[in-house]
Formats: structure tokens, C-alpha cells, sequence
């Protein structure tokens, strides 16, 4: 597996920033702010640092549109001035002044879930690549149905970087294929990818057709299975993302382009004509429920056009207990199918969503 020594050395970077942060890490500006913290501890201690109090009076308790328990002190209640809630891209990167937390928060990035239920028709049972020596040749004993289950987080390293704007933000993505019901071959795993990444981010200010644009950003993203060969794939990127809301909803525009390698280095020379140059992805929040869609394609023609759509859907089940559903059809679900198509099905429980 080929590593990105940039994203390496902004993560060192990070690390090497934490002592100076933590101590100088400013509070929140507004108290709205506090309630975009996913752990309970930090979320009480933001409220604590917002009001100036070192001992809370008794709160009541708020639902959000997703059912959470949100706490609003009393002297906000008995004034009546409940502040109304930050957007949904401002509930995630802290976009406007108000909603800033400082660094090193751990917040939720992409959505975090497991699904036990995992399927397809298709296995991908002999993954082959263009590459010298990165093809199976005897086919792999896989059942279709396994498990998926995926993590990902992100913290805010440096803040204000230029004046009032931009934020660098570091990011981890991991997502693994489980062959927990394959008994008869030791339930392995069957991929699993790594993807690192840091973003630059700058809050935005304009209106095209009703949508606010509300975020720009550009950073360095890698992603790989961590095998050997045959079956190690890799690949680094620039990316950029252009983000928009309404009430609602959010699209967000997100071009890349493929940092080169060696010929001798790179397991998967075709990548871009099948996990694509680019994607756009759409978010929706119907009352409780969150349904997504990320449409990616190679932006060629002929034989080297290739893309995927996968759909999200996020529902309450019962108190804080969310059910997750996902379908994928096209390239690329994981590195190791980057080049093999099939449709996917997946049934489990969602931790944290993408809002």
C-alpha cells in the first residue's frame, strides 16, 4: 500500500498543534453552537463555557427534528429567547462566527453505522486490475450476504486560519466488508479501506436559484485496502468541495483530480474511468428521517464511462434507535471492486447521520 506523506504530515501536524490548542481553545460565541457536539461531556462543558457558569441551574429538555434530547438552561427559557437552530452545513463545520467551537471537538464526518445485513448478487471473487500482479487467479470462496460496517470522524485542527475564515479540518474514514456468516472459511474480513484526509475550509456567502452557498473548500484525500498484492489498491487526491442549502436540504459538488504515480507504484491505473473524477451528493431531512443520494461518474465516453449512485436512508425506530438502509449499484462500492460492477443492499442501524 502506497501512503500520502502529505496527509501524514498535516496529522502530525495536528498532533504537534493539540498542547497549544487545548489550552487556548476559545468557547463558543454563541450557546447554539454547543449542541453540535456528538459526546455528552463536551457538549455540557461548551454550554458551561457559553454561559459563563461553572454550575448549571436545572434544565428542561428540547427534542430536535430527530428526537435528541437538547439542553436549554433556565435563564434562556424564562427570558424566552431560544435561539433558533444553526443550518445544516453550519451544524457541521462551523461556518458562521456564532456556531465556532474551537479545535479539537470530535465531531462526526461522513455517517457512522453497521449493518449486518450486506448483499449482492455479484461477489467479486477473482478482483483483478491492469496493473502487473494485481490479479486473482484462483477465485476467492465469499458468500454474497455479509456485514458493513463503517466509522468516521473529523476535529478542526487549526481555526481562522485567514482573518475570520478558513478552518483546517483533518478527517478519518474507515468502512470494512465482513464475512462474519462464511464459517466455513473463518468469517474474514473481506475489505476494508482507509481513507484520511484534510480539508481547508471557508465559510461562503451568496445566492444562486434560492440555494445558499454556504462552503468551499480544498484539501488532499487518500484512500487504500492496506493489502498486498494482488489485491492492494490505492490512490491520492486533490480534492474541492462547493457546498449548498435550503431549508432542509444539501448538495454538495465535489470534483477531484488523481495525484499521479509511478508506473511500478500504482495498483490501479484505470481508477479514475470507474470510481470517477467527481461526485455530487444530495442530503434531505424529511421530519425525522435523512435521505441521501451520491451520484459518481468518469466524465468519459465510450467504453471508459463508468459511474454509481448509492442512496441513504436514515428512519427513527424507536427513542434515540435509528435504522439505516443503503442500496448501491455501479463501481466502486470498495477499492477492491473499483472495477467491478454490482448492485448492493443494506439493512442495519445508523449511529450518526451525515446532519
Amino acid at each position: 500500500m502506497k501512503r500520502l506523506h502529505t496527509v501524514g504530515a498535516l496529522g502530525a501536524l495536528a498532533c504537534l498543534h493539540a498542547a497549544q490548542a487545548l489550552a487556548q481553545n476559545p468557547s463558543p460565541m454563541d450557546i447554539r453552537a454547543c449542541a453540535a457536539i456528538e459526546t455528552d461531556a463536551q457538549r455540557l462543558l461548551c454550554y458551561d463555557k457559553a454561559t459563563g457558569r461553572t454550575q448549571m441551574p436545572q434544565a428542561v429538555k428540547k427534542e430536535d427534528a430527530k428526537g435528541h434530547s437538547i439542553s436549554v438552561d433556565l435563564a434562556t427559557r424564562d427570558s424566552g429567547n431560544v435561539a433558533r437552530p444553526l443550518s445544516l452545513l453550519d451544524s457541521r463545520w462551523e461556518l458562521s462566527p456564532e456556531s465556532k467551537l474551537g479545535t479539537l471537538n470530535l465531531r462526526g464526518y461522513k455517517p457512522t453505522y453497521v449493518l449486518p445485513f450486506f448483499g449482492t448478487t455479484n461477489q467479486n471473487d477473482t478482483p483483478h486490475s491492469p496493473a502487473p500482479d494485481h490479479t486473482v487467479s484462483t477465485p476467492q470462496e465469499l458468500d454474497n450476504v455479509e456485514a458493513k460496517f463503517q466509522i468516521s470522524l473529523k476535529t478542526k485542527a487549526f481555526e481562522n486560519l485567514f482573518g475570520d475564515n478558513g478552518d483546517l479540518w483533518v478527517g478519518y474514514t474507515q468502512s470494512s466488508r465482513w464475512q462474519v456468516y462464511n464459517k466455513d472459511n473463518s468469517r474474514p474480513f473481506r475489505e476494508t479501506n482507509y481513507e484520511p484526509e484534510a480539508l481547508l475550509v471557508f465559510a461562503t456567502h451568496y445566492d444562486i436559484l434560492g440555494w445558499s452557498g454556504r462552503l468551499a473548500d480544498i484539501g488532499i484525500n487518500h484512500q487504500s485496502n492496506g493489502r498486498a498484492d494482488p489485491l492492494s489498491r490505492s490512490w491520492n487526491r486533490v480534492v474541492a468541495d462547493v457546498g449548498f442549502e435550503r431549508e432542509g436540504w444539501t448538495v454538495m459538488l465535489r470534483p477531484w483530480w488523481r495525484i499521479p504515480e509511478a508506473r511500478k507504484d500504482d495498483d490501479n491505473p484505470d481508477i479514475e474511468d470507474y470510481m470517477g473524477r467527481g461526485e455530487i451528493q444530495v442530503v434531505h431531512e424529511v421530519g425525522r428521517n435523512e435521505f441521501g443520494l451520491t451520484a459518481r461518474h468518469s466524465f468519459r465516453t465510450g467504453d471508459r464511462s463508468h459511474g454509481s449512485l448509492r442512496g441513504t436512508w436514515s428512519f427513527p425506530v424507536v427513542n434515540n434507535l435509528r435504522g439505516y438502509l443503503e442500496v448501491f449499484n455501479g463501481y466502486g462500492e470498495s477499492m477492491i471492486d473499483y472495477n467491478h460492477r454490482a448492485t448492493y443492499l443494506g439493512v442495519g442501524v445508523s449511529l450518526l447521520d451525515w446532519y
